[in-house]
């Protein structure tokens, strides 16, 4: 499987926040790949977050009003994109003002990570490690414990 992230600002490598993806990257038997866009317009932000959607690829946009789900829950609907062919998964996070509702409209599905607002290079870091937990949650891995 291979998962793209698309994001808005720049994260330094040897951030502690840079580390905590790194470190999951590398646990990960996917492939991990970020395109990054410094701050821009909004509409600007939307072109560049919806060009990191390859062909055939899922789109999750990540927006405080999509469905809060459980690592579970979301392990079925990868699992399920799996079973159904998809190779390539792309999550998209948006800049301060959030996505517009043409990138919304693109996405596969629109998660939340609850109600709070988090730095974007922190919801990077919380999100590799979601997407970690997922692929041993798929695999059936002991690291996610019910």
């Amino acid at each position: 499987m291979k998962i793209t992230l698309g994001v808005i600002g720049k994260c330094k490598a040897n951030s502690p926040e840079g580390e905590i993806i790194r470190r999951y990257a590398e646990r990960m038997k996917w492939h991990l790949q970020i395109k990054e866009k410094d701050n821009a317009s909004q509409k600007e932000e939307a072109e560049f977050l919806q060009s990191c959607i390859a062909p055939g690829a899922k789109a999750v946009v990540l927006d405080e009003r999509g469905k809060n789900m459980s690592s579970p829950e979301l392990a079925e609907v990868v699992e399920n994109w799996m079973l159904s062919g998809c190779s390539e998964i792309c999550f998209l996070i948006g800049g301060a003002d959030g996505h517009l509702e043409t990138t919304r409209q693109k996405a596969d599905l629109v998660l939340s990570f609850g109600k709070l607002t988090l730095p974007h290079i922190l919801m990077r870091a919380v999100l590799a490690e979601q997407i970690y937990r997922l692929e041993t949650i798929i695999e059936g891995h002991p690291y996610h414990r019910a």
